[in-house]
């Protein structure tokens, strides 16, 4: 079967990959020059199962509230009147964010996750891929005692689902990462995800790239896609600058600009893009970067070693499908990777990035078929695009191939909106 997919980061090559395992012939476009340019470019680089939790619970509202006026939040909301799909997107955001739905929506991340966590372990096998990955785990560290009571209860839910993490007291966190040191005296505890990962996801994708290439995937970049064509509820071509593309099945996996293309054939995706920052910092002093990849959860940071480099990423804005970096927002990142490893190198050096997650109000991503009986959906992964892609990408080639895949799909699909 021909199968066109329209995505060329991580998610869209994971999916591509596993395709031409199945046997397909895979033809991937994208507008960028070349794979893993756009979300996958510059993240947080974690393997995040523990990162499970949903935006949407019922403590998120309240903490809007309290970062509203606040450009350095961890968390920025831009209403605004002419913008209605993040109104709508909203409204189905408050809605997840109670008890019972947190519970649902953790189950369902957590499904894929694990999941996806194994399919990389094996892809990694079989290709001997490399990506400056670490695989000795996550911490996430708190400083607030109401925040880590609310993290150990969240951690009890996740261990209800398959995944163990582990408690940790001030001084074991420092034991685990001798470059919280200097921070020792602020930490309330820390929680422990020994099976985690992390990685730099662009290198990944295009080592990946490659790898597809090397089975017969055709990567057309620089194509600029104006629409899909339908007819009599099925995809007949995706219209593109260098004229009309056909295949007998269509992946959309175009992240944050996954809505826009649906909606030319009446299709309507609750995704909204949510901005993300990073910057990278050159390590100068070994000991004082992390070995194990850090997660501060009050400020919604990340922080994963690639080599002789530092990666801080995190924060969200939600304000339309501008990707330009607003200072002020990517210099608090580099203010708190300071404060919290201040010997790791020279923050003032840092190269500062931004871009777009494609967030759904429920934090699940979207995977599987559309009422277009061969358009099929692997978009929406927010924040966890690079831990969820490979689960992601296998789910997909089974459903497109006609096979059940290993895992439940059930909650997994637009069928759930």
């Amino acid at each position: 079967m021909k199968v066109l997919v329209m995505g060329a980061g991580v998610v869209g090559t994971t999916a591509a990959w596993y395709l031409a395992k199945a046997g397909h012939q895979v033809t991937v476009i994208d507008r960028q020059p070349g794979a893993g340019l756009e979300t996958s470019f510059a993240n947080g680089g974690q393997i995040s199962a523990s990162h499970a939790e949903p935006w949407a619970n019922p403590a998120t509202p309240g903490k809007a509230l309290r970062w509203m006026g606040r450009e350095d939040a961890p968390l920025v909301f831009r209403w605004r009147r002419w913008d209605p799909p993040l109104w709508a997107w909203g409204l189905r955001f408050l809605t997840n964010c109670t008890e019972r739905r947190t519970k649902i929506n953790t189950e369902r991340t957590l499904r894929l996750a694990l999941y996806s966590r194994r399919a990389l372990a094996e892809l990694r096998d079989e290709t001997g891929i490399q990506y400056d990955q670490r695989r000795q785990g996550i911490l996430h560290i708190y400083r607030d005692r109401h925040e880590y009571g609310h993290a150990l209860r969240a951690a009890d839910l996740m261990a209800a689902y398959g995944l163990p993490r582990q408690p940790r007291t001030p001084p074991e966190c420092v034991t685990l990462e001798p470059a919280l040191a200097d921070v020792a005296g602020e930490l309330a505890g820390g929680l422990f995800s020994p099976d985690d990962e992390s990685g730099d996801a662009h290198l990944f994708t295009t080592g990946l790239a490659a790898r597809c290439a090397e089975r017969g995937v055709t990567f057309r970049y620089d194509v600029t896609l104006h629409g899909l064509v339908s007819e009599a509820g099925r995809i007949t071509s995706v219209a593109t600058d260098q004229g009309p593309l056909t295949a007998d099945a269509y992946l959309l996996a175009l992240g944050s600009w996954s809505p826009r293309l649906a909606a030319g054939v009446g299709l309507r995706l609750p995704i909204y893009p949510a901005k993300g920052y990073s910057a990278t910092i050159a390590v100068d002093d070994p000991s004082g970067a992390p070995c194990v990849s850090i997660t501060d959860d009050e400020n919604k940071l990340v922080f994963s070693r690639f080599g002789d480099r530092l990666r801080c990423a995190g924060t969200a804005e939600l304000a339309g499908w501008n990707a330009t970096l607003t200072e002020t927002r990517a210099q608090a990142l580099v203010t708190k990777a300071r404060a919290l490893f201040p010997r790791a190198g020279n923050f003032d050096a840092a190269t500062l990035w931004a871009g777009l997650r494609p967030v759904t109000p429920d934090s699940v991503p979207i995977l599987g078929a559309t009422p277009l009986g061969n358009l099929w959906l692997d978009t929406g992964h927010g924040t966890l695009g690079w831990t969820l892609s490979c689960g992601s990408g296998r789910v997909i080639a089974d459903l497109i191939s006609g096979r059940r895949p290993d895992i439940d799909t059930n909650g997994l699909d637009l069928a759930r909106f």
